[in-house]
């Protein structure tokens, strides 16, 4: 019951986040503004990348947890420097 939960929560988790990185994709496009591509891309490596890791990377190539931990730590890394870079201006 427990597992059920929590794979709807992160399947929640990665479409909203897959929502506003849109929405921030879309203010990029219309604005031409990096910022908000920084935002998106930030977006995408902290709420859906993980995700896919976990959920499709992770069972097809038979990923370690330790791997599985490491490649979303980075991907989380990634993201959070991206959005940083968004305030760093």
């Amino acid at each position: 019951m427990l597992e059920s939960i929590t794979a709807v929560a992160s399947a929640l988790t990665a479409v909203v986040g897959l929502f506003v990185a849109h929405l921030a994709y879309r203010g990029y496009r219309r604005n031409d503004s990096p910022t908000m591509r920084a935002l998106a891309i930030g977006i995408v490596c902290i709420a859906v990348i993980p995700y896919l890791i976990l959920y499709l990377f992770d069972p097809v190539l038979g990923l370690t947890d330790a791997q599985s931990l490491l490649a979303i730590t980075l991907f989380h890394t990634a993201g959070l420097l991206a959005i940083y870079r968004t305030f760093d201006r």
